[in-house]
């Protein structure tokens, strides 16, 4: 894995954590990052960082509308 040194503001320190999960939740939305990756990231289990998404806006689906539009199409066929 890469280190990235990311200057925030110094209202954000205490928050280190919730940081990196954020940032970790919005990749693993974006599809840069899969589930096991960004929990990896965010130093959680699947499972754990799973139950976060929520916290931040983040489904844990995610399929983009024509991924799901196959996905019905093969189920109602």
């Amino acid at each position: 894995m890469t280190t990235i040194t990311l200057e925030v503001p110094d209202s954000l320190a205490e928050y280190q954590n919730d940081t990196v999960r954020f940032i970790a939740a919005k990749l693993y939305e974006s599809g840069k990052l899969s589930l096991g990756q960004a929990a990896d990231m965010a130093r959680l289990t699947k499972r754990t960082f799973a139950e976060l998404l929520g916290d931040y806006g983040v489904s844990f689906i995610n399929y983009s509308a024509s991924d799901l539009k196959d996905e019905l199409d093969r189920i109602s066929n």
